[in-house]
């Protein structure tokens, strides 16, 4: 259950989980925050029961889309946290369920105003806005001083 202003949802959350390179400045990962806030889990590599879950992968063919939604609730949303300077590594990865996000725009201090240099959590609450876990989406955002700032940019409701 999350519970987001005085009012108890009981909109489901997928699971979330983060392919994480350990190649950020672990002070300013975005995945590590929410990690501690038990919001998504760390992984070092993409395990056979996570081979249905919607994999974000910014040079997948398919863009993400409402009808994913289901998948995410089934199976789970992989975010894959590497530096964008090795992000041609990500061609190759073997995910059968890439999604590519649409063109936003980044409200992260170390990208703000960048088209499509988006952070872990700016990523993950992307997909969820656009797969209707709108109170997921907030509850990620709400850990980031710039979280209602990305909302506000991208215009994501």
């Amino acid at each position: 259950m999350i519970e987001m202003n005085n009012k108890k949802s009981y909109n489901p959350l997928p699971n979330l989980y983060c392919l994480h390179y350990n190649e950020c400045d672990p002070k300013k990962c975005s995945a590590l925050k929410l990690k501690k806030f038990n919001l998504l889990k760390i992984i070092s590599s993409l395990r056979t029961s996570l081979k249905n879950a919607i994999v974000l992968n910014p040079l997948s063919q398919n863009e993400l889309t409402a009808d994913d939604r289901d998948l995410i609730l089934k199976y789970g949303l992989i975010v894959l946290d590497c530096s964008w300077k090795n992000l041609l590594k990500l061609r190759d990865f073997k995910g059968t369920n890439g999604r590519r996000l649409p063109p936003l725009i980044a409200a992260n201090p170390v990208n703000y105003g960048k088209w499509e240099k988006l952070s872990s959590a700016e990523a993950i609450a992307a997909a969820l806005f656009i797969t209707k876990f709108e109170d997921a989406a907030n509850l990620v955002l709400s850990k980031f001083s710039w979280g209602v700032e990305f909302i506000k940019i991208n215009n994501l409701k």
